[in-house]
């Protein structure tokens, strides 16, 4: 048995049962994907269905506000994915409906080629092979590859590769091939493989303490035999991680508190947080210090004060006050979220 017909074999025995694989609806099969990026599936799945209940289509979605959308999504983190994902959405109720070609799904904003190859494979059946964490993983540890995954080198090798295994019939070989030619995407081996690696990746072949005395590849994997699994796959570092110190005052004024919408070009674009400061008032009562908070390419050290006073204080132009009570109404960080947790303790 081939590596694509084992894979398949392996996901109809094995592969997750998940609500957006029930469907060919690419709103719904593009929500989850968004949704899924840098978020564990237990994690992002009750995020999905939210959405999906309070925006049913890709029109409720593109009518709705971006504070409405920010947030819904509150505590995925990563907030760009959600500016993104409405502004898609609005891209799509313009052209009338979603795009059905790999160049029109990656020309949505926020979409990548691995989003792209998703959507198209799953919803339309379109001939891309998604390449995702778990498809590198899989992919450099059963051929051996140790090219650093991370390099322009390593992607193009492994995207080539992943392509060259997809299951398909000649007739099927072009990425320009319309939908309509293509296999039905529930009933296509190239759904169940495409879903069927990641879930390999996620479930088998995991970061960490791999199951390889039972893999179904063992026999033709190189990494297992030259010993090399947990070598692979390589990745460059490259990143710098940075540290960040913020003070946050929470103002208690007869019920009232002042906060500001965080602007462009930093983190956190567009969601809401408290009087950010470097010189707290006296009055203030500290109740947290140093709150460890880590991002992608950096690490916040947070501390928040709480300040009551029966007079309000001359902030910024851009603060604006509101009931106290009303604060569930605006989208925070999950770093500012954790913090309000604190404030009566």
């Amino acid at each position: 048995m081939g590596f694509a017909s084992t894979i398949i074999a392996w996901f109809r025995e094995n592969g997750r049962t998940l609500p957006w694989r029930e469907t060919n609806d690419p709103y719904a099969i593009w929500l989850s994907e968004i949704i899924l990026q840098q978020t564990r599936i237990e994690q992002g799945r009750p995020y999905w269905e939210r959405f999906m209940r309070r925006w049913p289509t890709v029109n409720d979605l593109a009518a709705a506000s971006e504070d409405d959308v920010l947030r819904e999504w509150q505590g995925l983190g990563y907030y760009s994915r959600a500016r993104n994902l409405h502004a898609a959405a609005r891209q799509v109720v313009e052209q009338g409906c979603f795009p059905t070609t790999l160049e029109g799904i990656r020309a949505l904003k926020g979409i990548g080629d691995y989003t792209a190859a998703a959507i198209g494979s799953f919803a339309y059946g379109l001939p891309a092979a998604v390449v995702d964490g778990n498809v590198y993983r899989v992919l450099s540890r059963h051929f051996g590859i140790a090219t650093p995954i991370n390099t322009t080198e390593g992607k193009k090798e492994f995207a080539a590769l992943a392509q060259s295994l997809l299951p398909l019939p000649t007739k099927h070989s072009s990425l320009h091939t319309p939908p309509s030619t293509l296999l039905p995407p529930h009933s296509s081996l190239l759904s169940d493989y495409n879903q069927g690696i990641m879930d390999f990746g996620a479930l088998q072949c995991t970061p960490q303490s791999p199951r390889c005395e039972d893999c179904p590849l063992m026999d033709s994997c190189i990494a297992l035999r030259e010993g090399r699994v947990a070598e692979l796959p390589v990745k460059q570092r490259t990143l710098k991680i940075k540290e960040r110190h913020l003070t946050y005052v929470y103002i208690r004024c007869n019920g009232y508190t002042a906060i500001h919408r965080r602007p462009a070009g930093d983190i956190w674009q567009g969601l809401y947080e408290p009087w950010l400061t470097e010189n707290v008032p006296d009055g203030a009562v500290l109740k947290r210090q140093n709150v460890k908070h880590v991002l992608t390419h950096r690490v916040l050290y947070a501390g928040f004060w709480l300040w009551e006073t029966e007079e309000r204080p001359v902030l910024p132009e851009d603060y604006f006050w509101i009931k106290e009570e009303d604060i569930d109404n605006y989208g925070v960080p999950r770093l500012v979220e954790i913090l309000l947790e604190t404030l009566n303790s």
